[in-house]
């Protein structure tokens, strides 16, 4: 009989230890280095279990995400059985699949898929991005999904901008997810890029249905891009670190 334990369940079994060590001590005693080891090894191991390596999504965005995530969640922007990420990276080339959906709870990747950015960010690479209505350019930063409707594009769905000089003006400009013939492999290999939009998301029309169903609803989104300049309320790790230790231990509120 093989008792062997996999890599990925020991990494597991080692942060539930932590916790339960830090967790059996005062509310006083957990000091916020104890608190910032359990997240840093949590990121870790979700990124880990759920093969984001080896889907092509590189751990520094991924952990960007994970901290916005995790202060969504102190803000109550969603709901604390929300375990629903999207991360769509805009420093890779559009004809690589960029988008990912993650379930943190189960560490899965429900959907692995391509996604256009806007006719004026760039050709198969994004460069540029704008929050200004009629620019026809991406915009990076995090993201509430909202409701879906049924608009020229089917099934589409709304995003809330939730970083003021990035893309506060998404639900004003009509950045929505929907489907687009133009998002695809074959479209790709003819013209060395897939089809852009006027900013939005677009997914491939055969998986758009599925994506935006998993999403909607108020989850949280994060579009990543080669910006420098850009800063976000949403990447303070001190608070999601807090906010993280809380819900893993249990901790009273502080005030």
């Amino acid at each position: 009989m093989n008792t062997a334990v996999s890599p990925a369940s020991a990494t597991a079994a080692t942060h539930r230890n932590k916790v339960v060590a830090v967790a059996h001590k005062s509310t006083a005693a957990a000091t916020f280095a104890e608190k910032q080891m359990l997240f840093a090894d949590h990121t870790l191991e979700v990124y880990n279990e759920a093969g984001l390596k080896e889907a092509g999504l590189n751990f520094d965005v991924f952990r960007k995400a994970f901290v916005g995530y995790h202060n969504f969640k102190q803000r109550h922007l969603i709901a604390p059985a929300n375990n629903i990420l999207t991360v769509i990276d805009f420093t890779r080339p559009s004809r690589e699949k960029r988008l990912w959906i993650i379930n943190l709870q189960s560490k899965k990747i429900l959907y692995h898929t391509l996604v256009a950015h806007g006719r004026n960010t760039g050709e198969d690479k994004a460069v540029k991005f704008s929050n200004a209505p009629n620019s026809y350019m991406s915009s990076i930063g995090f993201y509430l999904t909202d409701k879906t409707y049924f608009g020229k594009h089917g099934l589409s769905l709304r995003l809330n901008g939730l970083d003021a000089k990035y893309n506060s003006n998404a639900l004003q400009r009509a950045i929505v997810v929907h489907g687009a013939a133009y998002v695809n492999e074959a479209f790709a290999k003819k013209y060395g890029r897939i089809g852009r939009s006027l900013g939005c998301p677009a997914v491939p029309e055969e998986v758009s249905k599925e994506v935006i169903n998993a999403i909607k609803d108020n989850s949280c989104l994060y579009i990543n891009g080669a910006d420098r300049m850009y800063t976000s309320s949403f990447l303070d790790a001190d608070t999601a670190v807090e906010a993280f230790a809380q819900a893993e231990m249990q901790l009273p509120q502080q005030i």
